[in-house]
């Protein structure tokens, strides 16, 4: 049986590359703009955003572990990659349920996205980036498996 991430590979929808640097800046740094974006009032762009912090995120633990997307549909399959790890899988449907509406919010139409949509997964942006921190520095550590 093809273990971890192996299925991915052969399917073309992940390469592997030389492993990255832990650098969670962009999260960092979309954490704070969606927090702007809700004071603003603006819901769909702080989902959108915190969307964004938890996707980069994702994308560092793929580059510390020496991988990143290639093809079509890059966004699933970050959470197809992240299906495949030993995270919090409630947290990863979350996200991956998120990724659908956002698509939704930023392709169909804007003012989809509740207050308290916004709120929430700003909310859990935050909790799953600091999650996907502490799993790359025991990976990085060897204290977890993939």
């Amino acid at each position: 049986m093809k273990t971890n991430f192996e299925k991915l590979l052969d399917k073309g929808k992940i390469k592997r590359v030389e492993k990255g640097e832990l650098d969670f800046s962009l999260s960092k740094r979309d954490i704070i703009a969606s927090k702007e974006n809700f004071e603003n009032k603006n819901y769909d762009w702080a989902f959108n955003i915190a969307y964004n912090a938890a996707l980069q995120a994702a994308r560092t633990l793929m580059f510390v572990q020496g991988y990143r997307t290639y093809g079509s549909n890059q966004h699933q399959t970050v959470f197809e990659f992240l299906r495949n790890t030993k995270l919090n899988q409630a947290k990863v449907d979350y996200f991956d349920s998120v990724r659908k509406k956002r698509n939704m919010a930023v392709y169909r139409g804007a003012l989809i996205i509740s207050e308290n949509e916004a709120k929430d997964c700003i909310k859990e942006a935050e909790k799953f980036v600091q999650e996907i921190r502490t799993f790359v520095q025991e990976i990085r550590t060897g204290e977890k498996d993939e």
